[in-house]
């Protein structure tokens, strides 16, 4: 069994106005010096086989295919 870990994050150049929400929040909270917050989401997969290549072709199909809008994010891959 391989585990997956996917990252996904907006691209650079796309708004992203939930991280401009969480960097005034931490703002108003006493946090100074903090900036250009980009929020994304994280992905934990158990991926049941022991071929990694074959992991990560499947794991990045799922990526493409519903995980990440590719479009506008961007994603990692990352194997254990």
């Amino acid at each position: 069994m391989i585990t997956a870990r996917v990252t996904v994050t907006l691209k650079n150049g796309v708004l992203d106005p939930q991280g401009k929400a969480i960097e005034g929040a931490l703002g108003a909270l006493g946090f100074e010096g903090i900036g250009q917050v980009r929020q994304g989401k994280v992905f934990d997969l158990k991926v049941d086989t022991d071929d990694r290549a074959k992991a990560e072709t499947d794991v990045k199909a799922m990526c493409d295919k519903l995980l990440a809008n590719t479009v506008i994010e961007n994603y990692t891959i990352s194997l254990d």
